[in-house]
């Protein structure tokens, strides 16, 4: 069964007021298994548009992922998030389909690197060719999709029609593929043929909830 996955991104107004919001969390993610991949983090928004902060937490499945940010514990603890911040936030269907063929894979870091992507695609065959053309980059690098297309909710703010989540066995491998030069010439399919926002994050290995 796929994963779920909450990608909240935010713009904190009064860190001291969100403070009380993440302290507030904890029991909501421990009751629903939720734990943290990305939570704030050294990040890079490399294409369009996207917040300050960065969230990404995996849940054992989409309803899971759902009936978290639904439940009474959680909808608590945001009303104490809402008067310091803005949030864009997706609740997205986890894949389970194949995976870029991995080369030499870079080594791994105590972090992970992560691409979260929301896109609107406008011409669908070029993009076709993109997505052909980024697997043997992705997989030289060591990129792995949790998030591709599939379902997915806007519970707050906007985001486009779209997720793509990948992770990398580190962040400098996470900028190193976006910015290698066989990347950049499979992404020349993707220009002109859809709308994105591109953030490239620091994974998180504190605290699972």
């Amino acid at each position: 069964m796929p994963k779920g996955y909450w990608i909240p991104h935010i713009d904190v107004s009064d860190l001291e007021g969100y403070k009380a919001y993440m302290a507030a969390t904890p029991p909501a993610h421990e009751k629903y298994a939720g734990t943290a991949l990305i939570r704030g983090g050294k990040c890079e928004v490399v294409e369009g548009r996207q917040r300050s902060r960065n969230v990404l937490r995996e849940f054992p499945d989409y309803a899971a992922a759902l009936t978290c940010y639904r439940s009474p514990e959680y909808q608590a603890a945001r009303l104490l998030r809402l008067p310091h911040s803005q949030c864009d936030f997706v609740i997205a269907e986890g894949y389970e389909g194949p995976q870029p063929q991995p080369g030499t894979t870079p080594p791994a870091a105590a972090r992970k690197g992560y691409w979260i992507g929301h896109s609107d695609v406008t011409d669908p065959e070029p993009y076709k060719r993109y997505m052909a053309a980024d697997q043997p980059v992705l997989g030289r690098f060591g990129g792995i999709y949790l998030v591709r297309g599939g379902k997915q909710e806007i519970t707050e703010g906007r985001a486009r029609s779209r997720t793509v989540v990948l992770e990398f066995p580190s962040y400098e491998a996470a900028l190193a593929c976006y910015r290698s030069d066989d990347y950049q010439a499979a992404k020349k399919f993707r220009d002109g043929n859809a709308l994105l926002d591109l953030v490239i994050v620091e994974g998180y290995d504190g605290p699972k909830f």
